[in-house]
């Protein structure tokens, strides 16, 4: 197997030394397009996550002083690594997380314009001094380093969710102990490397991965680690947020969602469609702002599904470092197994599956992307999140129903509308309870704007002049006697 020019790390980083577990205990990482073992990583606990704090500790209280254009010169040093480095690390993405390998060399390149946006935007992180009621004091607001940073990352994106955590972080002058997800940990572990190959002094960044409980349990136990940021589940984030009242952690969570993608009468069919297979089928429907739900307008609705029907047959599924394919494999059998148990939901209460609906003939992890009409609000899929490559359609008859509809869900993460009539456009940003809302578009990350939900989709931001926010902690300073 290649090691992808020694991007693929069997260590773990801590405290600038690469190091097994204490036990000598390991996990087999295996590609899901072909389920070949691509090697294996520590198999950590408790014990090691304490010596990566306490590493990452040590290391804050130089770290924190630097200088500001020292921090901002390694991370465009960090970005350009990236992207000299792309192709390899978007093989190893692709190896061990499955999408095909365009969309693994765009995460690649987004991870690094986070990098370079942060390190843009630490220079317009300005105080301010306050009018002072009278004329012997003056009022000073300024911004530090939060401290150590518990980070926890998921496989979805096992490369660009780090760096929308790691680049804000390292930009205020904060310390990271960062675990990547079980399933994909060397495209988490390669940013040790490029973080070392680029000078970052030892002990900035730790990446630990092994035992989830022991690793985070460590992490929301110990004081010195004062934020923890977590994408992944609403259910472990709800757990790490009770674990984080005990110190009163600062914590900023991107959980999951529940999207729909509403296509009023008015909309441009062709944009729509096109939008509705971005939304929906990117990464194989493996992403928290992925459409869950098509709320489609009576009087476009026929039309809608037919083009989406002959756009969805058209893709190509298959390994992803193949020319021409679209579709990979699903990350692992489970995930394979809660697409089923949705499919045999909708069918038994009256859904129609127009297209796929069926495992692969390709074996493995690969699903048939899947069109389901007829939807109601009780199938499962109206409340879940589907994280798999099935677009279920339900039709609606006023746009008050489509978004009372839409809005029926604990989540907010993001939510899209396809629509001409530009008054509309802007109810839907009032009447959307969601944090993120594409109108006309259905890929709306950047890293110029804020990224994260409402409801029980989380709490924070990502990106945007907000993305620094979460590792700034706010001081005021009275000088008093002038």
């Amino acid at each position: 197997m290649s090691n992808f020019n020694g991007y693929l790390l069997e260590a773990n980083l801590i405290g600038g030394q690469w190091v097994g577990a204490d036990s000598g205990a390991t996990t087999e990482i295996t590609n899901p397009a072909t389920g070949a073992v691509l090697g294996t990583v520590p198999e950590v606990g408790g014990a090691e996550t304490e010596r990566a704090i306490a590493a990452a500790s040590a290391a804050f209280k130089s770290w924190s002083k630097t200088n500001l254009m020292e921090r901002v010169g390694l991370l465009h040093k960090l970005h350009d690594a990236l992207m000299d480095h792309q192709e390899d690390l978007a093989q190893l993405l692709t190896a061990e997380q499955g999408k095909p390998l365009f969309e693994a060399r765009g995460e690649i390149a987004i991870g690094a314009a986070y990098v370079r946006w942060f390190a843009e935007e630490i220079r317009r992180n300005k105080g301010e001094i306050i009018p002072a009621p009278t004329n012997d004091k003056r009022l000073l607001v300024t911004h530090h380093p939060v401290g150590v940073v518990g980070m926890i990352t998921p496989w979805n994106f096992p490369s660009s969710m780090l760096a929308r955590k790691i680049a804000p972080a390292l930009a205020a002058g904060c310390t990271v102990v960062a675990k990547p997800a079980p399933q994909t940990p060397y495209s988490g572990l390669a940013w040790g490397k490029l973080c070392q190959d680029v000078g970052f002094p030892d002990g900035v960044v730790n990446i630990v991965t092994g035992d989830a409980p022991a690793i985070g349990g460590a992490i929301m136990a110990n004081k010195d680690v004062r934020k923890v940021t977590f994408t992944g589940s609403t259910g472990v984030g709800k757990l790490l947020l009770r674990q984080a009242a005990d110190q009163v952690k600062k914590v900023s969570m991107e959980l999951g969602g529940n999207a729909p993608f509403i296509v009023f009468d008015d909309a441009d069919l062709d944009a729509a469609v096109e939008g509705a297979m971005i939304a929906k089928f990117r990464n194989m429907g493996q992403t928290c702002v992925c459409t869950n739900r098509f709320y489609v307008q009576a009087g476009i609705h026929d039309a809608f599904v037919a083009k989406l029907k002959e756009a969805i047959a058209a893709m190509k599924v298959g390994d992803g470092t193949e020319d021409g394919v679209v579709q990979g494999p699903l990350i692992d059998e489970n995930a394979v197994k809660k697409v089923e148990g949705m499919i045999a939901d909708a069918k038994a209460k009256g859904g129609e599956i127009v297209l796929g609906g069926a495992r692969h003939a390709l074996g493995q992890t690969f699903f048939e992307p899947t069109l389901i009409t007829g939807a109601t609000s009780e199938m499962s899929f109206s409340t879940d999140e589907i994280f798999g490559p099935l677009a279920a359609i339900y039709k609606f008859e006023d746009e008050e129903d489509a978004v009372a509809a839409a809005n029926a869900t604990d989540y907010g993460l993001a939510a899209y509308a396809y629509t001409k009539d530009l008054a509309r456009a802007f109810r839907m940003n009032e009447t959307l309870e969601y944090g993120m809302v594409g109108v006309n578009s259905g890929l709306i990350t950047t890293v110029e704007a804020p990224f994260g939900g409402v409801k029980e989709s989380g709490m924070g931001k990502e990106g945007g002049s907000q993305g620094l926010d979460d590792y700034l902690i706010t001081k005021y300073t009275c000088v008093a006697g002038l």
